[in-house]
């Protein structure tokens, strides 16, 4: 018995503009109507008596067949691209497929482990498997855009040849409701991307989750001292990598009294909201309030290798007074004690 799993797209896909709206069939077609495809066609040009021909080819369409579809066959839907969710990894798209040229042969095992993993997971069966090729059952897609269940089957393969470090999705069987189809080239290549994008999106996810505990781990044991950057003016230093005190920064700051209002990882910016606890907060984590007014105010950290720099400025842009910044260095390092004991149990 075939096995069929439903994804919803709307996570993966681009999102559509707000005024796209209606049906599927509108969704999916230019605005206005075909009465282009009723002209009529064209006939010789006749020249006025007494005037001399004029002719050029700067204008001249080639006298030639071409294809594709017209009216309320065109699609007019954005394409769809690969996200690039793994570190390296290069995309080539064909006629055949999306194949993901990986960095080395231990991330493609990381990636075809994570494959198998996730059909398990979805409940997508497999029709044919060996070590390196397995073809699935039908997967069905709940996508607005389309009028009718669609379905597809595919191909997932990866490469067997020492420093060919390749992996392959394409699409090879097509169905819109409990009718099989052709498999158009415009689909092909739509469904082949979304299914590769599942699984890049799943390997982020997993990376992200790994990263996480690692911070949580590594992040035991971070003093926090306050030193200068390369102006000389003062920052708050964190002794552990950029990757693993990002992790951890926002369940400090919750635990404080910030509030983040947004994040940009990219740029090492927090934006947050402050609000100080009460005195007894304070005094329970044995430390001197923060010297901050209840506002808003943007927080910059810099990578500097094995440590992390962190400055904060206004609502204004301008740095907070190095006294204030000072207050802010020895609760840093006592939130991290204390999150480490309520960890402990103790």
């Amino acid at each position: 018995m075939n096995s069929k799993h439903r994804f919803v797209l709307t996570t993966l896909m681009v999102a559509s503009l707000a005024a796209c709206s209606g049906s599927e069939e509108r969704r999916r077609q230019a605005n206005q109507d075909f009465t282009y495809l009723e002209t009529k066609p064209l006939s010789n040009w006749v020249l006025p008596e007494g005037t001399e021909p004029y002719a050029t080819n700067d204008y001249a369409i080639p006298n030639q067949a071409f294809s594709g579809e017209i009216g309320a066959g065109v699609d007019i839907r954005s394409p769809q691209q690969v996200l690039a969710l793994i570190p390296g990894a290069r995309v080539v798209k064909n006629v055949d497929g999306v194949t993901l040229v990986l960095a080395n042969s231990e991330e493609l095992a990381g990636v075809w482990s994570l494959t198998k993993t996730m059909l398990t997971e979805q409940g997508i069966a497999l029709r044919e498997q060996s070590a390196n090729r397995l073809e699935t059952e039908w997967v069905s897609w709940t996508n607005e855009d389309d009028e009718t269940q669609v379905s597809s089957r595919y191909v997932i393969a990866k490469s067997d040849k020492p420093g060919e470090n390749n992996y392959q999705i394409i699409l090879i069987d097509w169905r819109e409701g409990d009718k099989d189809e052709p498999v158009s080239v415009i689909n092909k290549e739509r469904y082949s991307i979304l299914m590769t994008n599942l699984v890049t999106s799943r390997y982020d996810a997993e990376v992200r989750e790994e990263a996480r505990l690692r911070a949580q781990e590594l992040v035991k044991q971070i003093p926090i001292t306050m030193g200068q950057d390369r102006s000389g003016l003062p920052v708050i230093i964190a002794r552990a990598p950029y990757n693993v005190f990002w992790e951890r920064l926002p369940s400090l700051l919750d635990e404080l009294g910030f509030t983040i209002e947004g994040r940009n990882r990219s740029q090492g910016v927090v934006e947050v909201k402050f609000r100080s606890p009460d005195d007894q907060f304070w005094t329970d984590l044995g430390v001197k309030p923060i010297e901050l007014d209840d506002s808003t105010y943007k927080l910059q950290l810099g990578d500097l290798g094995n440590r992390t720099s962190l400055n904060v400025t206004d609502s204004d842009g301008k740095p907070i007074t190095e006294r204030a910044l000072e207050s802010m260095a020895p609760v840093f390092g006592k939130a991290i004690e204390s999150s480490n004991r309520k960890a402990n149990g103790s």
